[in-house]
């Protein structure tokens, strides 16, 4: 996997297609196509058509509706350079090379359409966690991820890591992803700390943690 945040991003080394027109504009060279957060278009020059693009079966659609989790995309077409962007938040991008990413939905700007996604539980979450649903991406080819201010990277390979459920921006697929519980009988009068629940990970890989918790988290029911 080759990342900005890794710092191994040579563009003699991967296919063009996605660049960073600055740190909170992605650039997308088409004819390629390319999937995007609704929304999220600022410009383009050339000619371009924008069309709503579904789950992708029945299957997906439902874990939307269930979950929450997932975002509404649109699929872009044309010839011409195409600008995107979230809320003036930092974008960072990933070259996957036939390897997967799990995202945040809400963190998740655009990719090739090259690549298969599908929504996934985190194992152990239930409802006191809000649900804990993730977006995992697989495949070769482009991943544009949005970070609200510079994130951090935490290698799990170190020592078990734990993130706020809302700051975890992305994380190697080939993680164990749990639940840690830190909420204590305090809590129980009004005199908890605000940290009852994380996302646990341990094995060989990476967490991008953002500098910011995001809105709150909706409770699937």
């Amino acid at each position: 996997m080759r990342s900005s945040v890794f710092g191994n991003l040579d563009g003699q080394q991967v296919p063009g297609g996605f660049g960073l027109e600055n740190r909170k504009m992605l650039r997308v060279q088409l004819p390629d196509e390319v999937l995007a957060k609704q929304g999220s278009m600022v410009a383009f020059q050339g000619r371009m058509d924008f069309d709503y693009q579904g789950a992708g079966g029945l299957g997906k659609m439902f874990k939307k509706v269930a979950t929450g989790e997932g975002m509404s995309l649109m699929r872009v077409r044309g010839d011409g350079l195409l600008y995107l962007a979230d809320n003036a938040d930092d974008i960072q991008l990933f070259y996957l090379e036939n390897e997967g990413l799990t995202v945040n939905g809400r963190n998740l700007l655009a990719f090739q359409p090259q690549l298969t996604w599908d929504i996934q539980r985190v194992q152990g979450a239930g409802m006191a966690a809000g649900g804990l649903f993730n977006t995992t991406v697989t495949g070769t080819g482009w991943v544009a991820v949005t970070t609200h201010g510079t994130p951090v990277l935490l290698d799990v390979a170190r020592m078990p890591t734990a993130a706020d459920v809302q700051s975890a921006v992305c994380w190697s697929t080939g993680l164990k992803v749990g639940v840690n519980r830190t909420m204590k009988a305090g809590a129980l009068i009004g005199r908890g700390s605000g940290e009852a629940v994380q996302l646990a990970f341990t094995g060989q890989g990476f967490v991008l943690v953002q500098a910011s918790e995001g809105a709150p988290i909706v409770t699937s029911s």
